[in-house]
């Protein structure tokens, strides 16, 4: 029997399932039922601290069942009661803080309707955040608003960055959970400074390393941009550290200034119903788990001016060092309708494997899938399954960008992945949205003996008809199967 997995709220239920039947789906929660072709569904109006049993069927027969409980209904810790103002102009930072830290386990931080400007704000465990329809946690674009630095990772490398808007848990990359149980709901908005904080942030931390950046000028060539060092200390919107059980859901996401919500070293991180707006933001990705497992994402748009997902695991050689392996990823019922689409890479020195993603579309994005990596990460990416998605392409292959530092002890692995019933439509959307065609799969492995692309399995795959590319170089053990062209 499949797993049935849930989250609540004291008058919801969430309930989700992998897709290992085909639908229609009923499903049944004490006495209410439903039919839905999506592998979720949210039963509202029911009474708290109440256990109700959940049921899904396909036609099939019984698909899986659990027991669910709703919570208790929580005691509120009004933000205004501490001297919040809402007004859009007044600094907030310390009247939310003190309405986060006077919350006590069970209990929530409510933030009634208005713009709450604030710099950063650190959540803790067994509480929930409630931004109401209507109100707005807006950060700053002033990064001194968002000291002290704290330790985190910034593409692959564990290093000292600005806190984001919102932090939980902190940094241990040999330790377990520190912050576990925490609920970041409503129906607001959670938004920082954007691209003018991650300028800002770049522009003061090129002051602050401008006699290191003059006498390393070879390594500041080698990277992407002159932006690339100075860039790794920017905040994340939302940063999770050794975190467990943490659900964002029925928000808008905006503007971090870089990625928005980025967790690692985590696990059981579930993120549903929610919006991801970044785009015109360099590295603005949506979705980025790091070294973390068993986290699910669903039901959530994405205009992204960079990654609407990207998994991550660690950069060469700390990255092999480390060894955390990102796995079991799920992601379902999403749409990018601006950004790259789903990535695995670059950073994945320390595995990926087991991500399964289902009725995506991706269609409208740079790329639509893509696992990349350069020569010098080491690591591997294995057990990749897309189910019945459309994706404007499907790329693996090596990249020059984001590659300084020492190698790892290898080159990559590719393997050992399966696109079932996939739409491939060979094209690519640019930055300002303008759709030109490109090879609908391009499989391309590394150089060295054994590190082909291997084992990858098309079946029941549908080609856009007039763009038909396909490039094929350095694979080994591919099988295509009733591959269509319409």
């Amino acid at each position: 029997m499949a797993r049935l997995e849930y989250a609540a709220t004291a008058d919801s239920v969430t309930l989700w399932w992998e897709k290992s039947a085909r639908g229609p789906y009923t499903v049944s929660l004490g006495g209410k039922t439903a039919v839905t072709e999506r592998t979720h569904m949210t039963f509202e109006d029911l009474s708290p601290d109440t256990e109700f049993k959940a049921r899904v069927c396909s036609p099939d027969g019984v698909l899986c069942e659990t027991a669910a409980r709703t919570e208790r209904v929580r005691e509120r810790v009004n933000a205004r009661d501490f001297g919040a103002v809402g007004d859009g102009r007044t600094m907030d930072t310390a009247a939310l803080q003190a309405a986060i830290d006077a919350c006590g386990v069970g209990q929530e931080v409510y933030v009634p309707a208005g713009t709450y400007m604030t710099g950063a704000l650190r959540l803790h465990s067994d509480m929930a955040l409630f931004v109401e329809r209507g109100a707005v946690i807006q950060g700053t674009a002033n990064p001194e608003d968002y000291l002290p630095r704290i330790p985190s990772r910034f593409e692959g490398i564990e290093q000292e960055c600005y806190s984001s808007l919102l932090n939980l848990g902190h940094l241990d990359k040999n330790g377990g959970p520190n912050c576990r149980n925490v609920l970041i709901y409503g129906g607001g908005t959670i938004a920082s400074g954007g691209q003018e904080l991650c300028l800002n942030t770049i522009d003061a931390e090129r002051e602050r390393l401008k006699e290191f950046l003059a006498a390393n000028r070879e390594l500041v060539e080698s990277c992407e941009n002159d932006h690339t060092i100075p860039g790794r200390v920017r905040s994340r919107l939302i940063n999770m550290s050794n975190c467990e059980n943490i659900r964002i859901t029925g928000l808008e996401l905006k503007n971090g200034a870089s990625w928005n919500l980025h967790f690692i070293y985590s696990k059981n991180i579930v993120t549903d119903h929610c919006v991801f707006i970044s785009e015109g933001v360099w590295n603005g990705d949506g979705w980025d788990p790091d070294s973390s497992e068993d986290c699910t994402l669903f039901a959530c748009r994405f205009f992204t001016g960079d990654d609407m997902v990207a998994v991550k695991s660690g950069k060469n050689p700390e990255g092999n060092e480390i060894g955390r392996a990102t796995r079991r990823i799920r992601i379902f019922d999403c749409e990018s309708s601006f950004g790259h689409g789903i990535v695995i890479g670059s950073e994945m020195s320390g595995g990926v494997e087991d991500v399964w993603v289902w009725d995506c579309d991706l269609g409208d994005a740079m790329q639509g899938i893509e696992i990349k990596a350069t020569p010098k990460r080491g690591g591997y990416v294995r057990g990749l399954r897309l189910t019945d998605c459309t994706v404007a392409r499907v790329l693996m292959h090596t990249v020059p960008y984001n590659d300084d530092g020492v190698p790892g002890p290898d080159q990559p692995i590719f393997e050992n992945c399966l696109f079932e019933r996939v739409r491939i439509l060979g094209q690519s959307l640019d930055h300002e949205h303008v759709m030109s065609r490109t090879p609908a799969i391009e499989l391309v492995g590394f150089s060295k003996p054994g590190h082909e692309i291997h084992n990858m399995v098309f079946e029941d795959c549908t080609l856009e008809e007039g763009n038909l590319g396909v490039i094929l170089q350095r694979c080994d053990g591919l099988t295509f199967k009733n591959l269509r062209c319409e």
